[in-house]
Formats: structure tokens, C-alpha cells, sequence
């Protein structure tokens, strides 16, 4: 294996084991390379990224290296993080995220029977952006996820609990979805409104 290869092996490697990170022993197992050789790539990476001044680093901690951003742009991860949009949210993850919302805890399987589409890929979004979490495990074959709001979707939306979300106005309707949608999304820009003033005064 060329040097050049071995660290882009390394990168990848890095990459998928994400907050965990691995030791030089792990990658030299994986790559079967000796351990020298991957701990003199790993500090040829670490220079080259600083170097070229990258928006990310790698770092060693217990002995172990990750890929790390760098706490200089903690500012823009922050406004990332804590300014949403509604352009942050497809449509389709809005409206998973109010049939979990309005009808937690409940199963991919479920959702999936009230949208009519798959919803893998809204789920996998709106629990990336911790808005949605495993709340525990339903009775029945295989044992399927139940899904659930997180604290941080009360903080999302500026929600005391979960009994403050807006009321559809037909309850003996089970297939509001769409008005629970617009709900939300009313409650969302409202919500945005709220950061955008707090960041121009």
C-alpha cells in the first residue's frame, strides 16, 4: 500500500468512527500496516491540515485520534445549531415530526402507514438534529422502535411541555395530518421570529 492510500484510509477511518476515535493500534490492525508507519501518517495528516488551514483537525485524546473541528469557528456551529430555519426542515421531516409530535410514542411502521411513503430518511433527520429520540420499544413482532419529542424539540419550538403544542381542531379527525403540519410550521415561524429579534438587539 502506497503512503498516499494509507492516509486517505486513515481519513475515512477517522471519519466513520466519529466521537470514539480509534488508537494507532486499531488503525494499524485495520490497514495492516505497523504501527509506526500509521503513527508517522497520522502526524503528516495533522500538520498537512493545519497547514492548508482546513476547517477540521485531527486530534489525539486518551489515545486515541478523531477528527475534530476547531474551536476558533465555534461561533458559526453555534448559529448552525441554535438559529433553525424553516428551510432546515423538508416537508416531508415536518410532517413525520408532527405525527410523532402529536401522536409519541409511536413506530416507524406507524408513521409510515399515516404518511403512505417510507420515512427512514425523515426520521434519520430529525433524530440527527435531536428533535426526535428511542423512547423505548413496542410490543409486538421485531420489537419496533417507539419514537418520541426530546427536550430539545420543546426548545425548538419555544414549548413549555408537550400538552402546549397548538390543537388540531377536529379531534374526532385522525387524519389531520396536514393541519397539525401547518401548525407546527405556524409555530415554527413564530419561533424564528424570536431568534432573529434576539440576535438584532
Amino acid at each position: 500500500m502506497d503512503y498516499p492510500k494509507l492516509k486517505s484510509i486513515i481519513e475515512g477511518l477517522l471519519f466513520l468512527s466519529g466521537e470514539e476515535g480509534l488508537s494507532v493500534r486499531q488503525i494499524a490492525e485495520i490497514t495492516e500496516q505497523s504501527d509506526g508507519l500509521v503513527g508517522e501518517a497520522l502526524e503528516d495528516m495533522k500538520e498537512e491540515w493545519e497547514r492548508y488551514e482546513r476547517g477540521i483537525q485531527i486530534i489525539q485524546i486518551a489515545g486515541s485520534y478523531k477528527i475534530a473541528t476547531l474551536a476558533e469557528h465555534a461561533p458559526y456551529f453555534e448559529r448552525l445549531a441554535y438559529s433553525p430555519s424553516r428551510s432546515s426542515l423538508s416537508q416531508a421531516a415536518l410532517e413525520t415530526l408532527s405525527i410523532v409530535a402529536y401522536r409519541q410514542p409511536i413506530t416507524r411502521v406507524e408513521i409510515e402507514d399515516i404518511r403512505g411513503v417510507k420515512a427512514e430518511r425523515a426520521i434519520h433527520t430529525l433524530v440527527s438534529k435531536g428533535l426526535i429520540e428511542e423512547v423505548g420499544r413496542a410490543e409486538a413482532i421485531g420489537r419496533p422502535i417507539l419514537y418520541g419529542t426530546t427536550k430539545s424539540f420543546l426548545e425548538y419550538f419555544g414549548l413549555a411541555n408537550i400538552k402546549d403544542l397548538p390543537e388540531p381542531s377536529q379531534f374526532e379527525d385522525n387524519d389531520n395530518l396536514e393541519e397539525e403540519t401547518q401548525l407546527l410550521f405556524d409555530k415554527l415561524d413564530g419561533r424564528q421570529l424570536t431568534f432573529d429579534d434576539v440576535e438584532e438587539s
